[in-house]
């Protein structure tokens, strides 16, 4: 039977432990909703110093998370819902499930729409933002519903890049956002999220609830140190010989290297793209590469349209 998990807990390691346990478990579309108080959430491949300002997370008391997919840096608190739609591959629609949110958002009175690959819209604002993950048998879709989220503090503590801003003709975080509440003072939590549940239902079937503490806790545990653990939030920091930088209309992308005897020693790419093995077959194909442009252009010739497109703008930063 289908099946909903509401999380009671507002930990972000704990929360993102259930969220992949639940992706290594389920065989039928579930639902699992859940808060993480006073954090900042990045993308797989996301360099952390240069998606948040660490001192401004932690004046607060926030916590620094890292999760499975992709795309961009984010900021959650109380004011804000998550919701992660767990799938078999077989089943795994992004239409469909954006169409379970819209229906939600509209039965509570707010006209939404979706765009773009990840965002959901309300008054030509972003109030929901998108990213997956996909695995051989299951895949998830997840993202946040911003009902009253202290837009303020999120502004402070995301250094969003300005090509990011610029390519989605905005000026700032704050002029590109919306509460949901905004558009409809009374909305609270409960009823925004007793609305995504009927509209679950109405697409999947019926589905039985459950608190997410039936699940087996010493497997969460045990993802939750995964989640909390320095080596997984921030990662490797070495030194590199090279970096540059840049913007695609599918995602930014950093490329660092490490040099010797004239070749690719190391390269890590940290990247908000959406897919989210974009940075680890970019870093494979440099790997050994002559630092010359014309060796970097020939590996990436041929390639799929990104990893080709990555590849000559580095060659083009090579022979520049």
């Amino acid at each position: 039977m289908n099946a909903i998990y509401f999380a009671k807990d507002t930990d972000p390691w704990k929360n993102l432990a259930v969220e992949e346990y639940l992706l290594d478990t389920i065989d039928t579309p579930t639902l699992y909703l859940w808060q993480n108080a006073k954090t900042v959430v990045i993308g797989r491949h996301q360099n952390v110093w240069a998606e948040c300002d660490l001192k401004e997370l932690e004046s607060f008391g926030g916590r620094l998370a890292r999760r499975l997919s992709g795309g961009g840096a984010v900021y959650h608190d109380l004011g804000n819902i998550n919701f992660t739609f767990l799938m078999p591959r077989a089943l795994y629609d992004q239409q469909r499930q954006n169409a379970v949110l819209l229906r939600a958002v509209q039965d509570v009175g707010i006209r939404a729409e979706a765009t773009g690959r990840n965002d959901l819209l309300a008054d030509g604002r972003k109030f929901s933002g998108h990213a997956f993950c996909l695995r051989e048998r299951t895949a998830y879709h997840h993202g946040t519903l911003l009902l009253d989220v202290d837009v303020e503090r999120m502004t402070r503590v995301l250094t969003v890049d300005a090509s990011k801003l610029a390519s989605k003709a905005v000026a700032s975080v704050r002029s590109r956002v919306v509460n949901l509440r905004e558009l409809r003072p009374e909305l609270t939590v409960e009823a925004l999220t007793e609305s995504v549940c009927r509209a679950f239902c109405r697409e999947y079937g019926e589905a039985e609830s459950f608190d997410t503490g039936v699940l087996p806790q010493e497997d969460i545990a045990r993802l939750r140190e995964k989640y909390a653990s320095w080596d997984w939030r921030f990662g490797e920091t070495p030194s590199f010989d090279v970096r540059m930088k840049t913007r695609f209309p599918w995602g930014g992308v950093e490329v660092c290297l490490n040099l010797r005897d004239a070749r690719v020693e190391r390269a890590a790419v940290y990247t908000d793209a959406m897919d989210t093995e974009f940075a680890q077959r970019m870093e494979n194909r440099l790997l050994g590469l002559p630092y010359d442009a014309a060796g970097i252009a020939e590996a990436f010739c041929g390639q799929e349209p990104a990893l080709a497109e990555c590849g000559a703008w580095v060659a083009s930063q090579v022979a520049g």
